[in-house]
């Protein structure tokens, strides 16, 4: 995936963008310093991108308050999204642009410039009013996201993340491997509606029980968790806000048996919750 990168001049070819972007993210070694805005508060972050044998270190690093830091592992290669998985291969890349394009408008504007550096501005605007705005700004040399802005159906920003820093990258060269998908245990369970567009993505389970089912647009992402309880909960139903988060809360009761519902994701909350009251139990 790192070794044919695009050589072509992507000037003017949305398509070539977005493909140089996704090979970006998993190909370059760098550090950086960023800030994330949103209504609640202003975040300085620490980032990290480390390759090592055909391996991902993300490191997310909260420099306000508390030091929290976020570490995720992942190989070269590995795509989050996949609309069809063929005997565990990983999707291609034109055909995660490909689906993304059904449900965006995505249109391209070259010569600006973010963190001194030169840059070119994606933008995917939503075809319905079910999904948010996203506005890439994509470093001219490497491809990589310099910033994100995502905003509402009435222009409201919602958050910006820029990097404010960005220590020169590397190209990764090194072998990858691509894996097999390990099957992963299905829920007894699913929503019964979706926005179209939202596709299932694997998701693993440290035990045998599986209590969560995860989908993807290409660019949003809703996760979907059915905890068992003992008996009923006092819960706080109904749709909540956590920075740019809706969160769905919901219960579902069948006998004696309880289901505590949680959906999380960066869509409106009330398709969120629309789709958390959908749920079915086998």
């Amino acid at each position: 995936m790192c070794a044919d990168a695009p050589s072509e001049n992507a000037s003017g070819n949305v398509q070539l963008w977005l493909e140089r972007s996704l090979q970006a993210s998993h190909c370059y070694t760098f550090q950086a310093r960023a800030v994330a805005i949103n209504a609640i508060d202003v975040r300085t972050l620490a980032l990290s991108h480390r390759i090592q044998d055909g391996i991902r270190q993300q490191v997310v690093q909260l420099l306000d308050g508390p030091s929290i830091s976020v570490e995720r592992r992942s190989r070269v290669g590995q795509l989050a999204w996949s609309a069809e998985s063929k005997n565990g291969a990983f999707p291609s890349l034109d055909g995660w642009v490909e689906h993304t394009s059904r449900f965006y408008d995505i249109s391209l504007d070259e010569d600006v410039r973010v963190a001194g550096r030169e840059a070119a501005t994606l933008r995917f605007e939503p075809h319905d009013q079910q999904r948010y705005t996203h506005e890439w700004w994509l470093d001219n040399t490497t491809g990589l996201l310099l910033k994100h802005v995502l905003s509402d159906s009435t222009g409201r920003i919602l958050e910006t993340f820029q990097i404010t820093q960005l220590n020169e990258p590397e190209r990764y060269t090194g072998p990858v491997v691509i894996d097999a998908l390990p099957v992963s245990t299905e829920p007894a369970w699913q929503p019964s509606w979706l926005p179209e567009g939202f596709v299932a993505q694997p998701t693993f389970s440290q035990d045998d029980d599986a209590h969560q089912r995860l989908y993807s647009d290409g660019l949003a992402t809703i996760s979907i968790f059915a905890e068992p309880q003992a008996g009923p909960q006092e819960l706080n139903r109904g749709v909540h806000q956590i920075g740019v988060s809706s969160i769905a809360v919901d219960e579902y009761a069948e006998g004696e048996q309880y289901w505590q519902l949680v959906g999380i994701g960066e869509v409106p909350p009330s398709m969120l919750q629309r789709i958390v009251q959908s749920v079915e139990f086998d």
